[in-house]
């Protein structure tokens, strides 16, 4: 019994101490976003779909819970962000090619439909990110549009 007492309270001291540490914040500035929203012009219901369910993860910044201030919750946290700037990150949209706008947004249409985006673990704590099939399509319709200009500009002259 005092062998399993010890262990408790090393793994609480642990616990404590690690509070003082954790993952750098993605917390760059949310104008990134603005030439993705330029360019690709959403109606202002995905724009708000986007900024719900999307931008947290596939941006420069994310707008962080309470509950990210706990270690190990923040490294996984962390770890979901960079997973998803790595795929599709809106906020370097200017540095990709025609060719790879296009790719990114059928991805994000595909994505969407396939209810594989937003991530259900996203979506238990963010209630506004679950999308109703109006809003589904709301985003098909959006990127169908959207991509046209990138669709173009890839045929030869």
């Amino acid at each position: 019994m005092k062998i399993l007492k010890k262990l408790l309270l090393l793994i609480l001291v642990v616990f404590i101490i690690a509070q003082f540490f954790g993952p750098e914040k993605n917390e760059g500035d949310i104008a990134t976003v603005d030439a993705f929203l330029a360019d690709t012009n959403p109606p202002e219901n995905v724009q708000l779909i986007l900024k719900n369910a999307c931008l947290d993860c596939h941006s420069d910044h994310t707008r962080y819970p309470w509950y990210n201030n706990i270690t190990p919750v923040n490294y996984w946290l962390a770890s979901h962000v960079n997973d998803g700037k790595k795929h599709f990150n809106v906020s370097k949209w200017n540095d990709y090619s025609d060719k790879k706008k296009d790719h990114k947004l059928e991805e994000l249409a595909e994505e969407v439909k396939e209810g594989h985006m937003p991530l259900p673990s996203y979506t238990w704590t963010h209630s506004d990110a679950k999308l109703s099939k109006e809003q589904i399509e709301a985003v098909e319709n959006w990127v169908k549009m959207a991509r046209v200009q990138y669709i173009f500009s890839k045929e030869p002259q």
